[in-house]
């Protein structure tokens, strides 16, 4: 049986201490051993951005990342995107904008937003379409989430 030793990093804004066997993706424990459903479990190859957290803000496949990657670090899932008062401005653009349909894809596609608006909080068309990239819909065609995209960063100082 593999060792499953102590894995400490900060969740959400919390610091989390959780048992980890080594080769444990970091997916697998957010789903399954901390309860954290809103990441999705898509493809498994890294290439559909379901399952896109942000691991010291940057956007990453959780479902290529070993959880022992977390270690000492900051991951923010969907979850942690909103603010106590409510929905952050990505958010809100996405709901405001029809920017879901299935809602499947949706927590990566947030999260990934979150990152770029953070590092670039007036992007061009073209840059946020950059950023979105690694993250695919099936059902939106992409023109409402760029436009909600575009209207979250209308909201940025």
């Amino acid at each position: 049986m593999p060792s499953r030793d102590p894995l400490s990093f900060q969740l959400n804004g919390h610091p989390v201490e959780v048992p980890c066997e080594p080769a444990r993706v970091l997916l697998d424990l957010l789903r399954e051993d901390l309860r954290l459903t809103g990441t999705k479990r898509g493809c498994d190859l890294g290439t559909c951005g379901c399952c896109t957290v942000l691991l010291d803000g940057r956007p990453t496949l959780s479902c290529l990342t070993l959880a022992r990657f977390a270690a000492g670090r900051t991951v923010t899932t969907i979850e942690g995107v909103s603010p106590p008062q409510g929905l952050s401005s990505v958010q809100r653009a996405f709901v405001e904008l029809g920017a879901t349909q299935c809602g499947f894809c949706t927590p990566g596609f947030v999260v990934t937003a979150t990152a770029l608006l953070a590092r670039n909080p007036h992007p061009s068309r073209t840059e946020i379409e950059r950023a979105i990239g690694g993250n695919l819909c099936r059902c939106t065609g992409y023109t409402k989430i760029i436009e909600a995209i575009e209207s979250a960063a209308k909201e940025a100082p």
